[in-house]
């Protein structure tokens, strides 16, 4: 919940021509502002998505929005299931998949976030929180491209640490073969969760880590652009995008 209409035209131009193309770079604008930064953005190589995704596509749904109003209004992804969704607005394994099903219905990439809690992690039941979340957000993707985002809920937010980079390898690697077991084709997953211009090369270089899916260091068109040269840098080391 940031950034003004004319705060976020602001951005879309600081950032329009200064993206390094050797990299696939997104922004997910609020709603109030997506058709004006889609169409700002349609000339750059800069994708633009949604933050949420209603399953059904007209009705008695007051204050969601819908597949074909985001189509309407030039997005072409939409993240899915983020942690502060599930935590407080009631957003579950089940409706994050019907979500899932509505976005790749309409030609969008789905943007799935998963993770485990502080205490799923204490407790020893991270890896069975994690693949219910993937296995039942995938169960109907058999078509479409699909991401998937590995954002710890410990590492979200405000208050949040990063994982370290061996930690985050490890799960990574297991999110990457689960999602091409259960949909029979390679899934790109990002990291997501305190990531900072401080951390986000170590965690690119993670074999299993094909990017970075960043909150609070990408408020500014400065930070975002930081980490898209990063990114780049990383790309072009490895000799892909």
């Amino acid at each position: 919940m940031n950034k003004t209409h004319q705060e976020a035209l602001a951005y879309a131009d600081a950032i329009f021509d200064a993206v390094p193309e050797n990299i696939d770079a997104f922004v997910l604008p609020p709603f109030t502002c997506l058709a004006a930064v889609a169409e700002r953005l349609a000339e750059s190589h800069v994708k633009v998505g949604a933050q949420n995704i209603h399953w059904e596509d007209h009705g008695p749904w007051t204050g969601e929005i819908s597949g074909p109003m985001l189509r309407d209004c030039g997005a072409t992804l939409v993240e899915i299931g983020h942690s502060e969704r599930r935590a407080h607005f009631g957003e579950n394994c089940e409706t994050v998949a019907l979500r899932v099903d509505a976005a790749l219905r309409h030609g969008l990439t789905p943007l799935i976030c998963v993770g485990e809690t502080a205490e799923d992690l204490e407790q020893g039941r991270a890896d069975a929180v994690i693949e219910h979340q993937v296995r039942t957000a995938l169960a109907g993707a058999q078509g479409g491209d699909v991401m998937i985002a590995y954002e710890p809920v410990w590492a979200v937010g405000e208050g949040g640490t990063a994982a370290t980079p061996q930690d985050v390898e490890t799960r990574q690697a297991t999110l990457a073969a689960l999602a091409l077991d259960m949909i029979g084709r390679p899934v790109p997953v990002l990291y997501g969760g305190s990531v900072s211009q401080s951390n986000a090369s170590g965690l690119l270089a993670c074999p299993s880590v094909d990017g970075l899916f960043v909150g609070r260091a990408a408020w500014s068109a400065d930070g975002f652009l930081a980490l898209a040269n990063v990114a780049a840098s990383h790309a072009k080391n490895e000799g892909a995008s």
